[in-house]
């Protein structure tokens, strides 16, 4: 086990009832390595009935194969182009460089990431933030690029997003051998998405309530797994 992210609670109350969020501290997952033997190397003797094991969308993905170095990447020009006008944040740098951008156009098609720029271009001159990620989907905002906090080798790495979240909720649960949900979150200090999980739409929307102030972190702490428990 270990500790939350720095400030953060342990245990948190949502519609009435409180849950404890509980770290799981692992080794960095690389590639190449398998999912299901992570999950039984870390997971399957703290996981108890009637919890709810949450899986970061980052480790699904670097198991599937989806993290690319920067090395590897050779950004088009309409990438380099597109990537000047996207706004960096604190908590990640989004497609804010050119290789992430690249990475979106290669996942999303250059023509769903042309309009998604095209609707943001003209919303913003009335104000409004967010329409170039709504537009061009959750594949586009689940693209992680490299940050100062990110441990190495992903701070020069490009990670997607996880293929097929829910399938691999399910096939995690089939591996608990106890009653126990399962959920690939994506999770920051601005909120997070349940990408895919074996909850139905109210306990996703519950799960995010309990996550919302991204207990774990995503850096030093090095806890990409994380269980929920009612107490």
């Amino acid at each position: 086990m270990s500790e939350a992210n720095a400030g953060k609670a342990l245990t948190v109350k949502v519609e009435g009832s409180s849950y404890a969020r509980i770290p799981i501290r692992t080794r960095v997952v690389m590639p190449g390595d398998d999912l299901d033997a992570f999950i039984r190397e870390y997971a399957l003797d703290v996981v108890r009935d009637g919890d709810l094991l949450f899986v970061t969308e980052k480790i699904v993905a670097i198991t599937q194969g989806r993290s690319y170095q920067l090395e590897e990447i050779h950004p088009r020009r309409l990438a380099r182009f597109l990537s000047k006008y996207v706004t960096r944040t604190s908590y990640g740098i989004g497609l804010g460089m050119p290789e992430t951008m690249e990475m979106a156009l290669r996942e999303c098609g250059t023509p769903r990431i042309l309009l998604a720029a095209a609707v943001s271009a003209v919303t913003k001159l009335f104000g409004r933030s967010g329409d170039f990620y709504r537009v061009a989907g959750y594949k586009a905002r689940s693209i992680d690029g490299p940050t100062a906090h990110t441990i190495p080798p992903y701070n020069t790495a490009v990670v997607l997003g996880p293929a097929k979240p829910t399938q691999v909720a399910r096939h995690v649960q089939s591996l608990l051998g106890v009653r126990a949900e399962v959920a690939v979150v994506d999770i920051n200090d601005v909120g997070g998405n349940i990408l895919g999980s074996t909850l139905d739409s109210a306990g996703e929307k519950r799960l995010v309530a309990i996550l919302k102030d991204n207990p774990l972190g995503q850096g030093h702490e090095s806890t990409p797994l994380g269980i929920v428990r009612a107490v």
